[in-house]
């Protein structure tokens, strides 16, 4: 079971090491890769077609700009895409935003926030609990510790204001 991380370019890796830290919280293995959609649309085919054969479950797809990375490797998989919109200068991650989240019916790509490689992690993770008891029982422990740290939050504030 893994999570391949795809990156359009090299610029995206302060972004998407985010997500490989949160899979390797949770044990998960991943691997990353750089494939262009405009660039090196042959190698985001290949890889596409040969992923899942090569024990890939899930794939996180993060490009900035015009953002097709997710469409593309979509287009060529039947393995669930989830993709993370990189914030550009020009339009702050939204022109990524509305090219991962806007593609026709029948090549779904999950999205998750601007930058929000943490988020495309934990849903990968949610998605491979289906699976694995393990990463369930890790994700309810997860979800508790959110919780609890807004319990903490609101003590705190709640003490402050006394």
């Amino acid at each position: 079971m893994s999570v391949a991380i795809v990156m359009g370019s090299e610029s995206d890796f302060g972004v998407v090491m985010r997500a490989g830290e949160m899979l390797r919280n949770f044990g998960v293995e991943h691997e990353y890769h750089v494939i262009s959609a405009h660039r090196s649309p042959d190698k985001a085919r290949e890889f596409a077609i040969s992923a899942e054969r090569k024990g890939v479950r899930v794939i996180i797809a993060a490009a900035g700009k015009a953002a097709h990375l997710g469409g593309i490797l979509a287009a060529y998989t039947s393995l669930p895409v989830i993709g993370v919109p990189i914030k550009s200068a020009a339009f702050g991650g939204l022109d990524a935003l509305l090219s991962t989240v806007q593609m026709p019916t029948g090549v779904p790509v999950a999205a998750v926030a601007v930058d929000g490689a943490e988020n495309a992690a934990i849903l990968a993770v949610q998605i491979l609990a289906l699976e694995n008891q393990s990463l369930r029982v890790q994700l309810v422990a997860y979800k508790e510790k959110l919780a609890a740290k807004v319990d903490e939050v609101e003590e705190k504030i709640q003490n402050a204001e006394l």
